[in-house]
């Protein structure tokens, strides 16, 4: 198999293993054994699916709230994501970080946060310690659009551009925070893509729907940073379909007009991958045998999960540290 099909298949497989995870995890949300907020990437899947397959093993990332897609994209441990979110002691943290702090050191995940633009300064000292050691590797920084409206954003992205530091900024743009659209947050006709590059940051807004076409432009961004000249920042256009937090539909609050759902909907990647498939030689029963074995991953990772043990009080005080004050 050529290196173009084996990417191909990569973004197949990890389309499909996003979505069918997302789908059940707001599910079975409703049963009230997943005591977290949860926040969930289905419409998104487009970003995750294409970084899983520029990502090299040793690279680095961190993430949002919104890091299931991510954390799935670097192969990380399904059956310890869903422990997590399940609150077991097997999970990747633990038991204790729940869905929005998601951690996991033997993929590079190092870590995601419930605070807007929080895991950007993280980042940025990540892919220093990357610079430092000449290993060739970069740390990418997931964020959302809210989080260009946060201060720490500046002065991550200046540090970085100042000191040519291989951070590659991944902004999946999904034009609202929380209920709010982002004509009433930032000024109409700004490109965020435009103002990062104002920094000195090479930006690049991706406008191609072409899952190899934007492959080879991510990945000749990635070498720009890879290979010491520095910071990128990519923009990506994207859509969540439920509620900014947890999983139904808020279709009935009105703040998306109805025809910009039904927009993105109508063009959903994950139901457009027959076709991407097909156009890059992978063949049909290919495709069902990834749907199969997604969804059976997916049972036996819940199955598992509703069955490991919480943590024990013991437990929860492993890596707790704390100052005794002496009287």
């Amino acid at each position: 198999m050529s290196q173009k099909s084996e990417s191909a298949k990569r973004i197949v497989e990890t389309a499909i293993l996003i979505r069918r995870v997302e789908e059940r995890i707001a599910a079975e949300y409703q049963n009230q054994q997943m005591r977290c907020p949860v926040h969930l990437s289905i419409g998104q899947e487009f970003t995750s699916a294409i970084f899983s397959a520029v990502y090299r093993v040793g690279d680095t990332a961190l993430s949002t709230h919104r890091a299931h897609a991510h954390y799935l994209a670097m192969r990380g441990n399904l059956n310890r994501m869903i422990a997590e979110i399940f609150g077991k002691s097997t999970g990747c943290s633990r038991g204790r970080g729940g869905s929005m702090h998601l951690v996991d050191l033997e993929v590079g995940f190092l870590g995601s946060s419930a605070i807007v633009g929080n895991s950007i300064p993280v980042g940025v000292g990540v892919a220093m310690s990357h610079k430092i050691n000449r290993n060739g590797l970069v740390c990418y920084v997931f964020l959302g659009d809210a989080a260009i409206e946060e201060g720490v954003f500046y002065e991550s992205a200046n540090f970085a551009a100042l000191h040519k530091i291989p951070v590659v900024f991944i902004c999946e743009n999904n034009f609202y925070s929380v209920y709010t659209n982002l004509q009433s947050r930032q000024p109409v006709g700004r490109s965020i893509s435009n103002l990062v590059s104002s920094i000195g940051i090479k930006s690049k807004k991706i406008e191609s729907k072409d899952p190899i076409k934007v492959l080879d432009e991510i990945e000749k961004l990635v070498e720009h940073s890879r290979t010491g000249l520095g910071p990128v920042f990519i923009e990506i256009e994207t859509y969540r379909y439920v509620e900014h937090c947890g999983p139904n539909p808020d279709d009935d609050l009105n703040y998306r007009p109805e025809f910009e759902i039904k927009n993105w909907q109508n063009n959903d990647f994950v139901e457009s991958l027959k076709i991407f498939a097909s156009l890059n030689n992978i063949d049909s029963n290919s495709i069902q045998e990834l749907e199969k074995s997604a969804l059976q991953r997916v049972e036996e990772a819940f199955s598992k999960a509703k069955n490991d043990p919480f943590p024990t009080l013991d437990e929860t005080l492993n890596d707790v540290y704390a100052g005794v004050r002496n009287e």
